[in-house]
């Protein structure tokens, strides 16, 4: 099983280093990264999450309710904590602390979940199915809230939006709102709710950009990584153990008080015990935000899951 993880994680470790390779020998400029983070942030991930949920039955969805409450209720807990740890107790930046927030609090879905969903359970359309919910809860559900962290304060250094964030709240949504990377997965939710189907060529001539999401986002997150030094210390030890260790059991703990089992179960503990996520990092670039915790803690959390994924695996298969 070891070898399984390895294998799914291999993509993710060469695409990284080639981008932190780029960057280190000066093949592309690691400082100014914004024409990359466009296409990223506003082309190929909207592309990619947008194609995932519009092709998702809306009645499938609705009986994967149970996976769609676990996954949706999990990152949110983990979201609040670590933000409050980030800002109350680390006594980090606000905007940095929601980097951190959504690099910890949404797994690595996109590149992780199929290969490690298809090797325990099987490769088939369930499978596929819950991959695509789960991109579609944290697209929808979690990254928004990071949105408005980085709107408002952006909104306040700026001067443009003053006062609490109860009253910034209707032009941070909006705001929100109208950014690809959420409105595209929203529209794709949308159109599969009231029953509309996508035109075949449609999703043929966006296919590419969809392709291209993953291996941009990661080539792209090794570039960033490749300007910054990183340093394992008691923030980013939390962040991982967090991550790999709380969550999933969280997971877990709700999987059993809704008397849960089977590849359901399963899914909804495997999901949360993925690695850390590379959009807190890409999102943090995009509004010139660097955070050295989350992007060792991405780094960490990656390696450390070859250890802790196998052990979830094991305890999960009496679910």
């Amino acid at each position: 099983m070891a070898y399984v993880i390895l294998k799914a994680l291999a993509p993710i470790f060469v695409i990284m280093f080639l981008g932190f390779f780029a960057g280190k020998r000066g093949m592309v400029d690691n400082k100014n990264v914004a024409l990359l983070n466009i296409f990223v942030m506003d082309f190929a991930l909207p592309a990619a999450l947008f194609s995932a949920t519009v092709q998702t039955p809306w009645n499938a969805i609705v009986q994967q309710w149970y996976l769609i409450v676990i996954l949706a209720v999990s990152m949110w807990i983990i979201f609040a904590a670590i933000y409050f740890l980030s800002t109350n107790v680390f006594k980090k930046p606000a905007k940095e602390a929601a980097v951190l927030t959504l690099t910890v609090a949404l797994p690595n879905y996109a590149a992780l979940g199929l290969p490690i969903l298809g090797s325990v359970i099987g490769e088939n359309t369930g499978v596929s199915l819950s991959v695509a919910i789960s991109i579609a809860c944290g697209s929808v559900l979690l990254t928004p809230l990071c949105l408005l962290i980085l709107e408002r304060e952006k909104a306040r250094e700026n001067g443009t939006v003053s006062g609490s964030s109860l009253a910034m709240l209707p032009i941070l949504a909006w705001r929100s709102v109208t950014k690809p990377i959420v409105w595209g997965p929203l529209l794709g939710v949308v159109l599969s709710a009231v029953g509309i189907k996508m035109p075949e060529i449609v999703l043929l001539a966006i296919k590419p950009l969809g392709l291209a999401a993953t291996a941009s986002a990661l080539f792209l997150t090794g570039l960033i990584l490749s300007a910054r030094t990183l340093k394992v210390n008691f923030v980013v030890s939390v962040s991982s153990i967090t991550k790999l260790v709380i969550q999933p059991i969280l997971a877990w703990g709700m999987v059993l008080l809704l008397g849960l089992h089977g590849d359901l179960a399963i899914t909804a503990v495997l999901m949360l015990a993925l690695s850390a996520g590379f959009f807190g990092v890409v999102f943090g670039n995009r509004f010139g935000v660097q955070s050295a915790d989350a992007e060792a803690t991405l780094l960490i959390s990656s390696i450390l899951c070859i250890v802790t994924l196998p052990v979830f695996i094991t305890l999960t298969a009496g679910l």
